[in-house]
C-alpha cells in the first residue's frame, strides 16, 4: 500500500492558557497543503523477530527507528491487536522537519489509516483518532483532512467552511529548528479580544492586522531570518503571510494570477500550491 501524507499549516494560533497538566489550550485552524511524503506500507516478508522494519529516503530523518512516528503508531495497535501483521515501512521524506507543518504528525496518522486497513482491525474514526491523541496532538487532524477549527490541546476538531484554492500559497522554510517547548515557555497566555473564526471568515484582505500567531512575537525575536521571510513575502505581494505553528516555516497566500519572482537564498525549502 502506497500512501501520501501531506501537511498542513495554521491560519492563525492562539494560546489561550497553561493547563494543570502543564499543556496548553490553543486554538487555530489546520488548512490541508498538498506537499506529501511517500509511505509505503506492505508485509513483511524478513526474517528475524522484528515486528516492523523501517527504511527511509529523501530529507534526513532525525533519530533512530524506534522514535520514529510511523514506528511507534505500528507498536501502538501491535500492544492491543497482536495479530497484527509483521510490515515493512519505506518512508520518503519531502515535508521538512520540525517546521510547523506537521509532517511527522501526518505519518503517524496515515500509518494508522493504513494498519487498520492492512490488519482488518475495522477501528472507527473515533478509535483511530484515540489512537493518534497519544502521537501528537495534531494527529488526529491528518485523519479527517479537511480544514478545521482546533481547540484543546489541537485535537478537538471542527470541520470548517472555508476553501483557498482560488488562491496560490508559497511556503518558505529556511531549514531552522525552532523548539517548541522554549516557544510556549516565551508565551503569555491570553483569550483574544476576537475569535479566530470571526477573523477567518472575513475577506482575506482584513487578515493582516487581525489573523495573529502567538508564537510569531517570540520566534521573530530569536530569529530574524524568520520574522525577514514574512516581510519579504509582503513585499512580494502576498494579501497574507503567516508563520505555521511554532515556525520555522512562513507562508503567504496571493492572489492566483500573481507572478511570485522571489529571491531567497538556494539553500531554503520553497513550494508554491497552486489553487
Amino acid at each position: 500500500m502506497i500512501l501520501f501524507p501531506n501537511c498542513k499549516i495554521n491560519l492563525g494560533l492562539h494560546i489561550l492558557r497553561k493547563r494543570s497538566d502543564g499543556f496548553h489550550d490553543i486554538e487555530t485552524i489546520f488548512y490541508p497543503f498538498p506537499l506529501a511524503d511517500a509511505l509505503e506500507i506492505i508485509p513483511s516478508s524478513k526474517d528475524g523477530d522484528l515486528s516492523i522494519h523501517l527504511t527511509t529516503s529523501g530529507i534526513p530523518v532525525a533519530g533512530n527507528s524506534e522514535s520514529n512516528l510511523c514506528v511507534k503508531a505500528y507498536n501502538l495497535l501491535k500492544r492491543n491487536y497482536p495479530q497484527l501483521l509483521s510490515v515493512s515501512i519505506h518512508l520518503h521524506k519531502v515535508i521538512p522537519s520540525g517546521a510547523g507543518l506537521g509532517g511527522g504528525s501526518s505519518n503517524a496518522a496515515f500509518t494508522i489509516k493504513a494498519l487498520n486497513e492492512i490488519g482488518q482491525l475495522n477501528l472507527s474514526k473515533e478509535r483511530m483518532a484515540e489512537y493518534a491523541l497519544k502521537l501528537g496532538s495534531d494527529c488526529p487532524f491528518f485523519l479527517i483532512n479537511k480544514p478545521c477549527f482546533a481547540t484543546g490541546q489541537g485535537e478537538q476538531l471542527e470541520e470548517f467552511p472555508i476553501d483557498l484554492s482560488e488562491f496560490n500559497i508559497m511556503i518558505v522554510n529556511p531549514g531552522i529548528h525552532v523548539d517548541t517547548g522554549k516557544a510556549f515557555a516565551d508565551i503569555i497566555p491570553a483569550i483574544p479580544s476576537t475569535s479566530l473564526k470571526e477573523i477567518i471568515s472575513q475577506p482575506i484582505a482584513n487578515w493582516k492586522n487581525q489573523l495573529t500567531n502567538d508564537f510569531e512575537s517570540s520566534v521573530f525575536e530569536t530569529y530574524k531570518e524568520i520574522a525577514e521571510i514574512k516581510t519579504a513575502l509582503y513585499n512580494l505581494g502576498a494579501i497574507y503571510a503567516s508563520m505555521s505553528g511554532s515556525g520555522s516555516t512562513v507562508y503567504g497566500i496571493f492572489e492566483k494570477d500573481k507572478t511570485i519572482a522571489h529571491s531567497f537564498p538556494a539553500h531554503y525549502f520553497i513550494k508554491t500550491s497552486i489553487g
